[in-house]
């Protein structure tokens, strides 16, 4: 028996089927049980959430939130927020929801105690087991409630509160998912190294959406993979994406535009500084939140750079299709090197030519974008990318983005444990 899948794409633009045998995939019938970071109802762009998805189409899938800690509770007591959160979790019922018929999120009762600023290594590891066995202790009723039998474990970058659950619950397989470089965080510093070690020595499987994550995942356990990842076109509909918005549709000249997260840590905002002042003839439209550092910067007095600030996520495609040209300025750093940028491939989707800074994640995208180490380069790419643009380049750009799927990426997932099996 096969399993036939197929994709068509709009616009005629790439079509693809793609045969799998059921009986040999790693994800088909078989209980998920997904930990990590983000709760369910986040409101930022999520790689667990898509894979919880993408797995809930051939699998029953459980959705574990980001559990309450003791100094959340405490330092916003008086939130009306909180004070639901915290009858929610002394209530009686169940605290299951159903996304789907096959996918449920779950939000543990059960308040873990804040323990990262601990700086004595004993202590720390043994509070976090009793955290790991609170949050286990959750997860046992969900399954039992749902039916759940010898689940795969798949663990979103929780490298702390899902350090033991390998250990504290009856599973199948383990997997780490590696798709950011959280150690590099100040809020990590402490703990994170040697905690992402352990759990990633603990797993099955260690699953990254880079190569250069995969490599670093591959001094701790062999069995690492780069699996890619995919993008929610959902957001890109063609009669959102073609209406102008109103604030950028008054901006003559070529226009240069980021649409993300504006954080200095990420972001170089000094490469920004020096494009803006070199080149006042370009308008550099920078669409998204800003964090303190960009509030602050000498950006805000430049009369070529418009800084927008947060836009809803359905205008995105819109915003991106006003764009002549498309950055991702990144600052390098231990964070940043190895990050797989998602929104290359939302730029790459809607045609547009994309100038990047150069890292070992970007090598990925080499054939479809312009990669910069100077701001020499910045110059002398954008001015190439505004030049040489043309319809069969576009057309290239989507094709290449439309080959990363959560489908494809969850396919490599399930051909890498089958080589090891």
């Amino acid at each position: 028996m096969h399993l036939k899948r197929g994709l068509s794409i709009e616009n005629n633009i790439f079509e693809r089927k793609t045969f799998h045998v059921a009986q040999q995939h790693i994800f088909f019938n078989r209980d998920i049980v997904m930990t990590g970071l983000q709760s369910w109802d986040s409101n930022i762009g999520s790689n667990a959430i898509d894979i919880a998805r993408e797995f809930s189409k051939n699998n029953r899938v459980l959705y574990v939130d980001y559990a309450l800690d003791r100094i959340t509770l405490l330092r916003e007591r008086n939130s009306k927020a909180m004070k639901d959160r915290a009858d929610y979790v002394k209530s009686a019922g169940s605290n299951i929801t159903p996304v789907t018929d096959k996918l449920w999120s779950l939000r543990p009762k059960t308040v873990l105690e804040s323990i990262n600023k601990i700086p004595f290594r004993g202590l720390f590891d043994s509070i976090n087991k009793v955290n790991n066995k609170r949050l286990a202790r959750e997860i046992r009723k969900g399954m039992e409630a749902l039916n759940f039998s010898e689940p795969i474990l798949f663990i979103d970058n929780d490298f702390t509160r899902s350090l033991y659950l390998t250990e504290l619950l009856p599973v199948d397989i383990s997997l780490y998912y590696l798709r950011d470089n959280m150690t590099g965080q100040a809020y990590f510093r402490r703990h994170g190294p040697r905690l992402e070690r352990e759990i990633m020595t603990k797993v099955d499987y260690v699953m990254a959406n880079s190569a250069y994550l995969a490599d670093y995942a591959r001094e701790s356990n062999p069995r690492s993979y780069d699996t890619g990842q995919g993008f929610d076109r959902s957001k890109f509909s063609e009669a959102s994406v073609s209406k102008v918005p109103k604030d950028i549709a008054a901006i003559s000249g070529p226009i240069i535009g980021y649409l993300g997260a504006l954080i200095s840590m990420r972001l170089d905002i000094n490469l920004l500084l020096e494009l803006a002042q070199k080149r006042p003839e370009w308008q550099f439209v920078l669409v998204g939140p800003e964090d303190e550092d960009f509030k602050a910067s000498a950006l805000h007095q430049m009369e070529n750079v418009h800084l927008l600030g947060h836009r809803p996520v359905e205008l995105a495609g819109s915003y991106i299709n006003a764009f002549d040209v498309c950055l991702n300025p990144q600052a390098v750093n231990y964070m940043t090197v190895g990050n797989y940028p998602r929104k290359i491939d939302e730029y790459l989707y809607l045609g547009k030519p994309t100038v990047a800074t150069k890292t070992k994640a970007m090598a990925a995208f080499a054939e479809h974008t312009y990669l910069c180490e100077s701001v020499n380069d910045y110059l002398t790419l954008i001015e190439k990318a505004l030049k040489e643009n043309s319809k069969e380049k576009e057309e290239e750009r989507r094709r290449f983005a439309l080959s990363h799927t959560w489908e494809n990426s969850v396919l490599r997932m399930s051909d890498a444990i089958k080589e090891q099996s």
